[in-house]
This record gives C-alpha cells, structure tokens and sequence, in this order.
C-alpha cells in the first residue's frame, strides 16, 4: 500500500456543483473523488458511477451541490491503523484521517512495482526508460535549451531531464569569489550564477517538451526550488546522488506525492540501505539509479555488477545513470536488468562546464538508444525457442534419417537399414531409436528421408479438396509429378531457384493432370543478387531486370505444357529491403516510383505480374532484413490502383506486418483484397513467424475465409506453409483439411 498525501487531484468542496466534481474524476483519471468541508473534514465519496446514477435517475443533470449525492457510507482508514489497511480490485483506494477530527490527510492506494511516468509503466521486466540530461549544458541559453530538447526527442529519448536550484537558500555564499569556498566549489558556483536558467525560462522550456512530446523533469535541489517546480506540475523528479541522504528533503518529495528517480552515486551501502528503509517507510514510488559521480567515471570504477546487488535491496525497479565516456555501459546495464537509463546530452563536448565532457552528442545518443532497444529485443525469454531463421538453417545445415535401402509397405526398420545424411529435412539422428524397429507405413525409396509421420499412422490424403476458389500448392520441377498425384488440383505454382532457369523442365513435365500453373520468382539469383526492383544502384538494377526477364521467358516456355493457362501469373516480391533500419517514407515513396518504373522494363505481354505482400522481417536464406515496400494495406492499394499492377496477397506476412505494426488485420483484408489477383494462405505467429501449420499462429480462419469470399472471391490460392512439401506434401494435404474443415463450419 502506498500514501499520497497531495491529495488536491482527488478532493472537492462539498457546496461544489456535480459538474465541477466530473471534470475533477475526467482529470485524475482514477474515476473518484473525496467530498470535504473547508476544514477538510471528510464527507463521503463520490465516483463517476454515481454521477451516471444521477444522470439517469433524474431531469435536473449536473446541477446541485456533490454532498447531495455522495456516497456518505464510506470505508476509511485512521492514520495510525494504516499498516493493516489491506487494498483489492474491490477496494482501489481509502481515505485515510485524522482519528478525532476526520481531516482528511491521505488516500490509500494499492502499492505498484514499479512506476508510471505519462503513461509508461517503468517496471522490472518493462521497455528502459531514457532520460537526456540536459542539466545546465544549454550554458544559460533558452534557445540552445530548446534546441537540445528537440535534438533529444529526435534521438529517442523518453524525456528531456533538467535541473534546477536556489542559489540563495543551497549556498552558504552565492558569491564565486568568497574565499571562504574550495576551488571545486568556487567553480561550481561561477558557472551556475552564469548558466542557471530564469524560473520563466525553465517553465518555457518545460511547455517546449510538452509541445514536441517528449516528458520534462528536472532535478530540485532545495526546497525553495521544489515550491518552484511544482507551479508546473511535472510527473516526476529525479533527486541527485548529493540528496540520497537527504532525508528531511526525501520527505518533502514525499509530500508531493510525484515518483522519485534517485541517483545513489557518492554514497556507501549502509546508506542506500537506510534510504530504502526510509523511502518505504513513506511509501513512495521510487527507483534508484546505480551511479558513479565522477566526471568523467574511470571504466574500472563504474562496478556495473552492483546493479544486481541494488535489485536484491529493494523490491523496486532499477536503473544506471552514467558519468563514463561513450555508450557502451549504459547498454550492458540494460542487458544487466536496468529500466531506467539517464545520460548526460550536448551539442558540443568541448564547451565549458564540467557535464559536457561526459555528454553525449545526438548522433551518439541515438546510436546508443538503437541500441539498448536491440538489446532488450535480444534478451527474450529464458525458454530456448527456434526461431525461423534457425529452423531455415537447420533444414539446410543439420542432419536427417534416410533410408540406406528401399522399404515396401510393411517391411520390418533395422538400424543397419538407416544412414545419417544432410540436409536437416527429416528426422533428426537421436530418433533413431523411436523408429527402429517399426512397420514402414509406405513405400520408401534408397535415400528418401524419414518423417515424423513414419513414426504413426500415415496421413491420408483426399482425392479432393473442396473449397470455392481454385486450389494450387506449391511445386519444384523435381517434385511435381509426385505431389499432383496426391488429389486433383486446380493448378500448382512453381518455385523456382535461379538453377531452375536453365533446367530444360520437359523430363519433368510429361503427361501434366493439372491444366494451370504460377511461377513463383526466386528472390536469390545467381552471384548472391537478391532480386530488387527498387535498387538505386544503376548496374544492380539492371540486374534485377534481367533476372526477372529470364523467368518471364521460362515462364512462357512453361505454357506448351499448360494448355489452359493463357497468361500465368508470376508471383514477385520486388525488394526494397534494408540491412539495418526501416526506411522513412520520403524515402520509400522513391523506391516505389523505381519499382513502377523497372516494371515498364519487362515484357509482361504474355505473363501477370503479382506483387507480393511482405512482412516487415523477411528472411532471405536464413538472415532476416527489414522490408520496406508492400507491408503496409494503403500503400499496396495506393501502388496498385495507380500502376495497374495486380497483388499477390499473402496472408502470413500481412498478419505479422499487422502484429509489428499495430494497423487491423481485417481492415488490411477488406483494403488489399480488391487488388489480388493471387493468394497465399497460412498462418503466422508474432512479427517473424512465417508459415507456420494452420491454426498455431494468430490467423483466425474461421473469419478469413469469409473475409476472402467477400472482397476476393474466386481468386486462386495456394497453402503456403513452410516446408509442406515434405513426405509427398503433406504439410499442404493438412492444411487444405483444415481449410475445407473451417470454411463448412
């Protein structure tokens, strides 16, 4: 439980009118407040549900006075009995009073780990706050103050930190040249009697942050400048290490009523924990910062591993701030469990004034918080998860089960039976032993792997799938005649590798059932060339015209054996990625111009180009980039009404790209539906989840297939799921199941 003692928020006079107290509750935000006489003696209480009451029960609204509709049966505390007030989702708060006079003194709140600053949560487990200490590094000037404030913003921090103090009531002698000062204070005193900031200026600043977004804070470090501050109303203050002992101030903190940032630089562990004791004692909302306060702070001194030690002294969270050159350790302490990060921020390291030096530039600090938000991406969880990079590679690196010799259904598997051979695609080594000794549930050729399925009962494919659009998979040339056999398909869609552009695929495709066919483009060509159609560079370019040039020539080749498809489409994913960061818009815009002008490159006389949706992490051959064209719906409608260009709607990489971004997945279908001309349908989980078996992921299909039958109807998919191709399909054959079984319920 924790007390608030500014209670002003939550208290109203009881001759008030009931519309003044409903402004008071839409302003606090907690949906109560406290009804008191002028001597603050406590009345009742009243919450936004009995102001609903009154509307509805009564014509006269919002006139009257609140004591004639507050609730005067209240539950209370006494001062002195408030270590056994116990708070629930029942109880949000208690008025806590005097024991003869019931003057209200408090209100009981429930006690959070943790605090919140303009609506970010600080906790032990949330995203780092970031706090550019601004301090006095704007050297008195309002403008550069300013300046500094937008740089911050712009180089993510969370809030723009100042400070602030009474020379007159912090200093013995406000004069730098009284005699009676050591050098270092002599010097401290000179600077701030020359760049202190005006209380007008301060507040100016202040109202500057606000307008840009970004939180102000600022440091008091009097009472006198306290009183100041609070005329503004800041969320919260950050108390320097010089106040960690500072009981008596700490208390007055308290009063207020604001979370308290904490600095414990220059102070021994008996102190920290005696200032814990104490904080609690007053139950304020705190969060210590570890801190060396040297300026600059050697790296040897920094003993970033107390960190750990400070999370075991208090149950709050805990954060760095840091005095030492560079970013690097502000980032391990992120990695080490800090939720608060404060560094010092300048525009010039060489100005005078001993903070600069160990300031941070805004290129610096952004880098920095880029930084620090990788890292928090990168701490995950403690479970060991694949990600979908590693499983690529696992198919692609590891080792499988093969057959060593051919199995007819029914035959006994032996161990001598068994090789161990790459690529990962089947069963792994250590189930060796589970399959030992088993009937073969199929026909198994020399060096075919074994799968999961090889294990149990085989799964049985049905001679049709029906659904009310065509239905294709997913092909190779080496695999085709194989998986058409399985069930009757409407077309298939070829997947073809940079290799494939140079296979004669006649051999393959003798005495085609299916009378369709897509292509499939490859994104990886021959050289390492990731196909990019939005490449600024002239020679890369070029080449990306020629490789898709090349598959619209096999494509046409592949039509003699398709008798009924007069203008296949071909499925492209056009580029436009990046290696470290998103693109702003202003730059995509001229990546999509390039885009629509390398397709009036080609020769698409006898072949549809469909554009693919991309998610925002694609993964090309086991390492992941960031995508920056065709994620987004009214950017993909917007391309494709304006180029006359047709969309391949991938369902998998919109819904993470619906995750990442946060826009409505079922607006994105209504939006991009229209424009398909292809789909690929599975499932997906999070932001880089791609492919993933029906029903495991976020997509719900029982609305989908509705959701496609009203703005794409009829138009042709494929089960897109990632290596469904395997054990004759089946991962294809389990997915239409699941399609066919949704879409009749």
């Amino acid at each position: 439980m924790k007390l608030v003692k500014n209670i002003t928020k939550w208290i109203v006079r009881h001759n008030a009118d009931i519309s003044t107290a409903l402004d008071k509750i839409e302003a606090n935000k907690l949906g109560f407040v406290i009804v008191v006489d002028d001597a603050n003696i406590c009345m009742g209480v009243l919450t936004d549900g009995d102001i609903r009451r009154r509307l509805i029960t009564n014509s006269t609204g919002l006139s009257g006075a609140v004591i004639d509709i507050c609730n005067v049966d209240y539950r209370f505390a006494y001062q002195d009995e408030t270590d056994m007030v116990v708070l629930s989702d029942k109880i949000r708060f208690m008025p806590v009073l005097e024991r003869i006079s019931h003057r209200l003194i408090a209100i009981a709140f429930p006690k959070s780990v943790g605090i919140n600053i303009r609506g970010f949560d600080i906790k032990r487990s949330s995203a780092a706050y970031i706090i550019a200490e601004i301090g006095n590094n704007h050297n008195g000037s309002l403008e550069m103050a300013k300046a500094l404030v937008e740089s911050a913003q712009a180089a993510g921090a969370d809030c723009a930190k100042f400070q602030y103090r009474d020379l007159d009531s912090l200093y013995r002698s406000t004069s730098a040249s009284n005699h009676a000062h050591d050098l270092g204070a002599e010097y401290t005193l000179d600077l701030l009697n020359r760049f202190q900031l005006s209380e007008a200026e301060m507040f100016e600043v202040f109202e500057y942050c606000d307008t840009l977004g970004i939180t102000p804070m600022c440091t008091p470090w009097d009472s006198n400048s306290l009183k100041t501050l609070q005329k503004y109303d800041l969320p919260a203050y950050k108390v320097a290490s010089a106040d960690l002992t500072n009981h008596p101030f700490l208390e007055e903190l308290s009063i207020v009523g604001k979370p308290l940032i904490i600095s414990t630089g220059m102070a021994r562990e008996a102190e920290v924990l005696e200032t814990i004791k104490y904080l609690d004692k007053l139950n304020v909302e705190y969060v210590l910062l570890h801190c060396n306060s040297t300026y600059p702070a050697p790296f040897k001194d920094i003993n970033l591993r107390y960190l750990e030690k400070l999370k075991m002294l208090t149950n709050s969270p805990v954060g760095y701030s840091g005095h030492e050159r560079g970013f690097d350790v502000p980032i391990a302490a992120v990695a080490l469990g800090a939720t608060v990060i404060e560094k010092h921020f300048t525009f010039d390291k060489t100005m005078e004034g001993n903070d600069h030096k160990v300031s941070l530039l805004p290129g610096e600090f952004k880098r920095m918080v880029q930084s620090i938000r990788n890292i928090e991406v990168a701490m995950g969880s403690s479970q060991r998860v694949l990600s979908q990079g590693e499983m690529m590679n696992r198919e692609n690196l590891a080792k499988s089960l093969v057959a060593a010799v051919e199995f007819q259904k029914g035959d006994i598997i032996t161990r001598d039976k068994i090789s161990i051979k790459s690529p990962g695609q089947g069963l792994p080594p250590m189930r060796m032993q589970e399959l030992v000794g088993l009937k073969a549930n199929r026909d198994i050729k020399m060096g075919d792997f074994f799968f999961e399925s090889d294990l149990k009962k085989q799964f049985l494919v049905s001679p049709r799938y029906l659904l009310n659009r065509p239905i294709g998979v997913p092909v190779r040339y080496h695999d085709f005649s194989d998986l058409e056999k399985q069930t009757e398909l409407d077309f298939v869609e070829f997947h073809l590798s940079y290799r494939d552009l140079t296979t004669n695929p006649k051999s393959y495709l003798q005495n085609c059932r299916t009378k369709k066919f897509a292509v499939h483009a490859p994104e990886l060509f021959y050289g390492d060339h990731l196909l990019n159609l939005a490449s600024e560079d002239p020679v890369y370019l070029k080449k990306s015209i020629e490789n898709l040039q090349n598959v619209i020539n096999q494509t046409v080749a592949l039509k003699q054996f398709f008798p009924l498809s007069e203008k296949p489409v071909i499925i492209v994913n056009a580029g436009g990625f990046s290696g470290e960061t998103f693109l702003e818009q202003y730059e995509k815009k001229r990546l999509y111009e390039q885009v629509a002008k390398s397709l009036t490159l080609l020769d698409l006389r006898e072949v549809e180009i469909s554009l693919q949706t991309m998610p925002p992490f694609p993964w090309h051959f086991g390492g992941q980039q960031f995508h920056n064209l065709f994620v987004m719906p009214d950017e993909i409608s917007a391309f494709s009404q304006e180029n006359n260009v047709k969309i391949c709607f991938d369902i998998s990489h919109t819904m993470m790209a619906s995750n990442y971004y946060g826009f409505d997945f079922w607006d994105a279908v209504e939006t991009i539906g229209p424009h398909a001309s292809h789909l690929h349908i599975v499932d997906a989980k999070g932001v880089d989840g791609e492919g993933v078996c029906f029903g495991s992921g976020d997509v719900d299909f029982y609305r989908l297939m509705k959701s496609l039958d009203r703005f794409c109807p009829d138009i042709p998919f494929v089960p897109e799921v990632w290596q469904g191709h395997k054990n004759l399909g089946e991962g294809f054959w389990r997915g239409l199941a699941f399609l066919e079984k949704v879409s009749t319920t």
